[in-house]
């Protein structure tokens, strides 16, 4: 079931980023940069057989094709958990 919002993307989409009012959100400082720390998901190796054609095309994009595969993946995870929850 998903929520339905009264917010109106289409219009907030098409809004240049000089229009968005963002007096209530102070700025990040150097200092919040300097603390700030990266936390990533744990990676997991795996076997798992792919079609040749579609490997080929991944490697073809060049180097990171590995991560660029994850993202798709997690894309596709995401919006199935978003879909049925």
């Amino acid at each position: 079931m998903s929520k339905a919002t009264k917010t109106d993307w289409k219009r907030l989409e098409s809004m240049p980023d000089s229009s968005i009012d963002t007096s209530e959100m102070p700025e990040l400082g150097d200092d919040f940069f300097q603390r700030a720390e990266l936390h990533t998901p744990p990676k997991q190796a795996v076997t798992m057989r792919l079609d040749a054609d579609v490997l080929a095309w991944f490697k073809e994009q060049g180097q990171g094709y590995q991560t660029r595969i994850n993202k798709l993946l997690r894309a596709y995870m995401l919006a199935q958990q978003k879909q049925h929850s």
